[in-house]
């Protein structure tokens, strides 16, 4: 499968939370959880080398219409739900349709 709709996001955790938001992001790799999901082909949670508050995550999906489904579920939404208080500021997010490229993990 090949992703034709994703995105980016970043995300500023309040001082000292980031090491537990990047744990919950990667929960959304497991079983059941959205990233697990088969159409969900890129799920990469990573930490800014210059701030240790900011975390991104990049997602690659089938279709807008798969990864909006797979987020209206209860595994999607629980995580969503634990973010926020986690934050120090909103959630900056960039769409994009993927044309071309490789992620091999």
């Amino acid at each position: 499968m090949i992703a034709t709709y994703g995105f980016n996001a970043t995300l500023t955790a309040k001082p000292g939370l980031a090491d537990q938001l990047v744990d919950l992001l990667l929960t959304g790799l497991d079983e059941g959880s959205p990233g697990a999901s088969e159409y969900c082909v890129v799920y990469l949670v990573s930490r800014s080398a210059s701030n240790p508050d900011v975390v991104h995550i990049t997602e690659g999906w089938t279709s807008e219409e798969d990864h909006h489904r797979i987020f209206a579920g209860e595994a999607a939404q629980s995580i969503v739900s634990r973010i926020d208080g986690m934050l120090a500021k909103e959630s900056e997010y960039t769409d994009y349709v993927p044309v071309r490229g490789k992620a091999a993990f």
